[in-house]
C-alpha cells in the first residue's frame, strides 16, 4: 500500500521542462518580480499560493495548546513506562483527504458520481497516466503550442486539478469528489505556469464547449478584464455551460480585487476555506464571490505520478465544479441555471447573514445540492448584480514576508507550492504512532495511563470542532 509519513513534505514545486526543485517563493521576491522580469512576471497566473507565514505567526488556537498538553502528558508516560521509539505511522495519500469528509463525498455518492458529465480543465494540461487519472482524461487539445492533446502536463497544476475533480475511487491515490466524470484538458499555461493573452483562455473555453463541456473549471486569472474572455464566458452560458473559476490569492499580487474570468457575472467565483471551515485569509475576496470550498492543506497529484501538498483558491475551484458535475450526472436534463441555483440556495450560510465577500452564498454542499427540495429558475441567478453583506472583519491581512537569498524565488510565482506541514497534524500522528506502539507493552500501568491519555487527547479534540451545518469540519482527520 503506497504511504507516505504524515510528517513529510510530498514533493517540491516544478517548474518547466527542466524540472528544477524550485523553493517556496516568499511575498517579497513576489511583488519584486515586476521589476526583475518585466510584465509578463504581473499578469496572469494561476490561483495558488506561495505563502510562507511561519507557523509562529499563525494564531495558536485551544486546539493546538491542547494537544501540545496531549504530547508532554504522553512523552512523560512513554519515559516512565520505556515505550520504544519507532518511525512516525504513516497515513495513506487517501488517508489525507480530508476535503471528502468535510464535503460529505461518501453520502454524496450514493445519489451520483459524476457519471456521463464531462468537466473541462482548462490548465497546464492533464497527465493522463497518473495512476489517480488512467482513463479519466479525453483527447484534448493545446493552445500554447500545439505539441499536445493536452494529456501531458510539465507544471502538475493541471493535474492536481483534474484529479480533484475526477480521481479514482480506490484504496489509494487522490479520489475526485465527481470520480466517474471524465476530463477534457485544454492547454493554455506554458512550463512557466503562465499565460501571454486573455485571447488564449477564450479560445480554450469556445473549444470546450464545441467539444461537449458540460462544466468548465477556470483555475487561473487576471487581474485585468478582457472583452474577449467575457464574449467567450458568455458562449459558454449561451450554449448551456457552467463555468467554475478561482478567486485568486492574495500572494499573488494581482491587485485586492476578485480576478477575472471570477467576477464575470454569471461565474461561479470560488474562495478558500482551512480545515477548520473558516474563511482562509489567504484567498481573495469581493462582491463577485458566489461560494467557498477546501483549499488548504490539500494532498495532490503531482508530476512523475507523485503527490504534493498545495493551497490556494485553484484547489477550492475544482471541488465546485466536480460538484456541479455531481448535480449534471444526477439531473442529467437540468439547465445549467438551476444546477447554478441549486449550488448557491443549498450552501451552508457563513459570515454576515446572506451573500458576503468572503464566503458568497455560503460553503459549497454536495449533498444538500444533490437531495433539497429547490424551486426551479428560468435564468442564470447570478447574472443579477450581486446584493452583498458587509463583512465585519474587513480586508483578509497578507502574510508577512519572508527574505530569501535564492535568486529563483522570484523566477515562478505562480505554481502550486508544498505547504508545511500543521503541527497539529504531525502531533496527532505522532500520538497515534505511539498509541500504536504501546500496545506491545506490557504491563497494566502502561494500559491505564494511555487509556487515560486517550480520553483526554478525546476531550480535547472534541472540544476544538466547529460542528456547521449537517457536517464536520475537522482540524484534524477524522478516526
Amino acid at each position: 500500500m503506497l504511504s507516505i509519513p504524515a510528517n513529510t513534505q510530498l514533493a517540491s514545486s516544478v517548474y518547466g521542462a527542466a524540472r528544477v526543485p524550485e523553493p517556496v517563493c516568499p511575498l517579497r521576491a513576489v511583488r519584486a518580480c515586476r521589476d526583475k522580469r518585466g510584465t509578463r512576471c504581473s499578469f496572469a497566473v494561476p490561483c495558488q499560493t506561495t505563502d510562507t507565514t511561519p507557523s509562529a505567526e499563525i494564531p495558536v488556537r485551544d486546539r493546538d495548546r491542547g494537544l501540545r498538553l496531549a504530547a508532554f502528558v504522553l512523552a512523560a508516560v512513554t519515559a516512565l513506562v520505556g515505550v520504544p521509539t519507532a518511525p512516525a505511522a504513516a497515513d495513506t495519500v487517501r488517508d489525507q483527504q480530508w476535503q471528502l469528509s468535510f464535503l460529505q463525498a461518501s453520502s454524496a455518492w450514493r445519489y451520483s458520481a459524476g457519471k456521463g458529465v464531462t468537466v473541462a480543465v482548462i490548465d497546464s494540461g492533464v497527465d493522463a497516466t497518473h495512476p489517480d487519472l488512467v482513463g479519466q482524461v479525453l483527447p484534448g487539445t493545446d493552445f500554447v503550442d500545439g505539441t499536445t492533446d493536452g494529456r501531458s502536463d510539465v507544471v502538475g497544476h493541471g493535474t492536481a486539478v483534474a484529479a480533484f475533480i475526477a480521481g479514482h475511487d480506490d484504496p489509494d491515490g487522490v479520489v475526485g469528489l465527481a470520480y466517474q466524470a471524465k476530463i477534457l484538458p485544454i492547454r493554455v499555461l506554458d512550463p512557466k505556469n503562465e499565460y501571454d493573452s486573455a485571447t488564449t483562455v477564450a479560445k480554450a473555453v469556445r473549444w470546450a464547449v464545441d467539444h461537449g463541456a458540460d462544466v468548465i473549471n477556470l483555475s487561473l486569472g487576471s487581474a485585468d478584464t478582457a472583452k474577449v474572455l467575457t464574449d467567450a464566458i458568455d458562449y459558454a452560458f449561451a450554449k448551456d455551460v457552467v463555468v467554475v473559476a478561482c478567486d485568486g490569492n492574495l500572494s499573488n499580487d494581482r491587485g485586492a480585487k476578485v480576478w477575472h474570468p471570477a467576477r464575470e457575472p454569471g461565474v461561479i467565483a470560488v474562495s478558500g476555506l482551512l480545515r477548520t471551515g473558516a474563511f482562509w485569509t489567504g484567498s481573495l475576496q469581493g462582491p463577485e464571490t458566489v461560494l467557498a470550498a477546501p483549499a488548504t492543506e490539500l494532498t495532490a497529484a503531482g508530476l512523475d505520478h507523485g503527490y504534493w501538498r498545495v493551497q490556494g483558491t485553484s484547489f477550492g475551484a475544482p471541488m465546485v465544479s466536480a460538484s456541479a458535475a455531481l448535480l449534471r450526472s444526477r439531473y442529467p436534463k437540468m439547465s445549467a441555471a438551476n444546477v447554478i441555483n441549486r449550488l448557491i440556495t443549498t450552501a451552508d450560510d457563513e459570515g454576515p447573514a446572506g451573500r458576503d465577500s468572503e464566503y458568497g452564498y455560503g460553503v459549497v454542499d454536495p449533498v444538500a445540492a444533490l437531495t433539497d427540495s429547490v424551486p426551479s429558475v428560468t435564468k442564470n441567478p447570478l447574472l443579477a448584480a450581486p446584493v452583498v453583506n458587509s463583512n465585519q472583519g474587513g480586508s483578509a491581512p497578507t502574510a508577512a514576508p519572508v527574505p530569501s537569498t535564492d535568486p529563483s524565488a522570484v523566477k515562478a510565482p505562480g505554481p502550486a507550492a508544498p505547504s508545511p506541514e500543521p503541527s497539529g497534524t504531525a502531533l496527532a500522528g505522532q500520538l497515534d504512532s505511539l498509541r500504536t506502539r504501546a500496545l506491545f507493552v506490557g504491563g497494566g500501568i502502561a494500559a491505564v495511563l494511555l487509556l487515560g491519555l486517550g480520553g483526554l487527547l478525546a476531550l480535547v479534540l472534541l472540544s476544538s470542532r466547529t460542528p456547521r451545518h449537517g457536517r464536520k469540519g475537522w482540524d484534524l482527520p477524522p478516526d
